[in-house]
């Protein structure tokens, strides 16, 4: 099953990370960490403004939405600078900190195309199911934004249009990092 949960109510969903961009402070990403009305691997379909109450008593709180690593809360890996809906789903923009020693890693995996996927970790407040047994997730309690190595819904690829960054951009965030881990070595 590709819908999955801890025992405490965190549900997990999947879906493949956006664009990259090596900044001086680590590596920008953006994608949708969700999209409405399709159907996930799970058999579930987030509602639009699903998310709406869960941003506005975060915001309301001067909290943020997580970005960790494989859903570890242990493993922090950077900031999500913009968590919002617009009419295609949950769209996130944030930084992999480069200072971190697994945001080097992510960082190193997506440059080289072995990780592409985004998954939420919710809680399911309201959701109702339809005849074929789907549930349609109508209000989530949103925790965290992981990148992660099998996404949930495939329909989502990398690039905030849905669309992966060609070869040569992705060889050269590679070239960043390895001179990035050149430099480190040298010190």
């Amino acid at each position: 099953m590709n819908d999955f949960s801890n025992g405490i109510g965190l549900e997990h969903k999947f879906v493949a990370l956006g664009a990259t961009e090596t900044v001086a402070d680590g590596v920008k990403i953006e994608g949708y960490a969700s999209y409405f009305g399709e159907v996930d691997r799970g058999g579930d379909i987030v509602a639009k403004g699903a998310y709406g109450g869960s941003l506005a008593a975060l915001a309301a709180k001067g909290g943020q939405v997580k970005m960790l690593w494989q859903h570890d809360p242990a493993q922090p890996i950077g900031v999500w600078d913009e968590v919002r809906e617009d009419a295609r789903g949950l769209f996130v923009k944030g930084r992999i900190l480069a200072d971190v020693e697994k945001g080097r890693e992510a960082a190193a995996l997506i440059a080289a195309g072995a990780i592409d996927g985004l998954s939420i970790g919710y809680r399911t407040v309201k959701a109702t199911k339809d005849d074929k047994g789907r549930r349609l997730l109508t209000e989530l309690e949103l925790w965290e934004v992981s990148l992660v190595t099998f996404p949930m819904l495939p329909s989502a690829r990398v690039g905030s249009k849905g669309t992966r960054p060609d070869d040569a951009d992705l060889r050269d965030l590679a070239r960043v990092f390895d001179d990035a881990r050149r430099m480190l070595a040298r010190d």
